[in-house]
């Protein structure tokens, strides 16, 4: 039920080809069609991991977490600190998104800045 999902800069204006030294590594259940699957994370939480790549910077390792709220009733975040919301990073609607190769995802990081990316890999975990 667990999946890895890979998940690497796309094109932007500071990187017009993507970038693969950007990006995310999750650990979490998806849905038969691809979603992050609330029911399952909440037995499943503990083993649900982000890793988090940026270049020039130290790997910084974290939880995802699934939070009531938000839009649409729903909110899943990386925390990478649970004593502080601060160093949160917000998935943008994570809970409409499909998450299969080729996709695409925003995440907005702890400075608020909004970044796409694209899903390069789904596997088993």
């Amino acid at each position: 039920m667990l999946k890895k999902i890979s998940l690497r800069l796309a094109r932007s204006p500071e990187h017009p080809e993507g970038s693969d030294r950007h990006g995310y590594d999750i650990i979490a259940p998806l849905d038969a069609a691809g979603r992050l699957d609330s029911e399952a994370w909440r037995d499943l939480r503990d083993r649900c991991r982000v890793r988090r790549i940026w270049a020039g910077e130290p790997d910084r390792h974290g939880r995802l977490v699934h939070r009531p709220g938000g839009a649409d009733g729903a909110t899943w975040f990386i925390d990478y600190d649970d004593r502080s919301r601060l160093d949160d990073e917000a998935g943008f609607r994570l809970d409409k998104h499909v998450l299969i190769e080729g996709e695409y995802v925003s995440i907005r990081d702890d400075d608020g800045d909004m970044h796409t990316f694209r899903v390069r890999h789904v596997g088993p975990a």
